[in-house]
């Protein structure tokens, strides 16, 4: 166990700040280390035994820790008790609204998710039939974790969100239904609703729990039905002055003989690395959809129980080159090529040190694709750049908006600020 050091009592901060201060830490060693005695917590935070009493009645009087267990067989009393936070003090919700269906996970407060749905949106239905499938598939999985009603509910969702209001929208193509959801949520929910955009949950979800779980400063490059991109920066997720950070789907580069314009990204790096493109380029290495289908005559599911059902088409010839060894290499490389054009531009504006291939094409590539592009870029740009592929999986939406939601419950619970995630309510 580390041994953080309280902020704390007696320098500068008045007595209220400082119990809130020492509050908060020993909550967020509970949640780190598991359950503690308070001798184990008077030597992680440094604080004295009084103040350590003192801090424990009052959050066992707040609902937010209780007596667990006692710190071993041979021990007994007040001194072995063992405290750890009331998961249940509140439930969190985390959704991930993809084009044709729905992925809810509702979660503790320490953000262990407690039941998973996933249910597909029809392509023809009506947005108020959709909206209605996904309050009832929230409801399912809220009824299915004993849980009564939210505390706080993150929602991940493509396009832009307005960071002056907080409303998605800066795009075209965003599903309508989307956007009545998150409506009937904050007309119907007394807590937080946020919103981010997915890729930046992804972004979270690697940081914390992924293959950027190293570094403050990184890019998540998403490649699925199309290209996105999030941006940390020293530890610090930035969205832009409109919401519009990593719309990489608009940045300009050679190869597709085109330009995008301000109503579409056709031409621009989408051209390049969107799920059409890709598939058009396995096309011209010899694979189609039907070499990559599974024994029954299926594409390779995206994900395991409780993933996004609607996988990009390429996901799966991409899989299927990666299994090819050989066979598939030059599939892989010219596709490493392409996508090696946008890090490109991002490290030569940004200087990240550091690019993670999310979405369900840059998972499926994995280290073969990851490292593919890492040898393009060395050839194309001066600057030192870690490619990884993605770590978290189908779910990393889904993770990244209970990882929100958790934040954001656990800083109005716990009364400090915590991490910087911020999804816009």
């Amino acid at each position: 166990m580390h041994a953080p050091r309280a902020a704390a009592a007696g320098r500068t901060a008045s007595p209220t700040t400082a119990r809130l201060i020492n509050d908060r830490l020993a909550l967020q060693l509970l949640q780190s280390e598991g359950p503690l005695t308070a001798a184990q917590l008077k030597t992680l935070t440094g604080l004295s035994r009084p103040t350590v009493a003192d801090l424990v009645e009052r959050l066992q009087e707040a609902g937010l820790i209780t007596v667990v267990g006692e710190s071993g067989a041979q021990r007994r009393g007040p001194n072995a008790r063992l405290y750890g936070i009331v998961a249940d003090r509140a439930h969190l919700v985390g959704l991930d609204l993809r084009t044709h269906s729905i992925t809810v996970a509702v979660a503790d407060l320490l953000g262990r998710v407690r039941a998973e749905r996933t249910v597909p949106i029809g392509p023809d239905g009506a947005p108020d039939t959709a909206v209605a499938t996904a309050l009832a598939a929230v409801d399912k999985a809220l009824a299915a974790a004993g849980a009564h009603a939210p505390h706080t509910i993150a929602v991940g969702a493509p396009g832009l969100v307005d960071p002056a209001t907080g409303r998605l929208g800066g795009t075209d193509w965003i599903a309508s239904w989307h956007v009545g959801l998150v409506g009937a949520l904050r007309a119907r929910t007394g807590g937080p609703v946020l919103l981010e955009n997915e890729v930046n949950l992804a972004a979270i979800a690697e940081q914390r729990d992924g293959a950027a779980h190293d570094r403050d400063t990184f890019v998540l490059l998403w490649l699925g039905h199309g290209t996105g991109a999030a941006v940390v920066l020293d530890g610090t997720l930035r969205r832009g002055a409109s919401g519009g950070t990593g719309e990489i789907g608009f940045l300009p580069v050679p190869g597709t003989g085109a330009l995008p314009t301000a109503s579409g990204c056709d031409g621009g790096f989408h051209s390049l690395a969107g799920s059409a493109a890709i598939c058009a380029l396995a096309a011209e290495h010899g694979l189609s959809s039907e070499a990559a289908a599974g024994p029954n005559g299926a594409n390779e599911p995206s994900s395991g129980t409780g993933a996004p059902t609607d996988a990009p088409p390429a996901e799966s010839l991409v899989r299927a080159a990666v299994a090819a060894g050989d066979a598939g290499a030059a599939f892989l490389d010219a596709l490493a090529a392409r996508i090696a054009l946008g890090v490109a531009a991002v490290c030569a504006v940004l200087d990240p040190g550091c690019v993670v291939l999310g979405g369900e094409i840059g998972r499926g590539g994995g280290a073969a694709l990851a490292d593919r592009v890492a040898g393009h870029l060395a050839r194309l740009s001066p600057l030192r750049t870690d490619v990884r592929a993605g770590a978290v999986g189908g779910r990393a939406v889904l993770l990244g908006a209970v990882l929100a939601a958790r934040d954001a419950a656990q800083n109005e619970l716990f009364g400090a600020a915590g991490p910087e995630v911020s999804p816009r309510a």
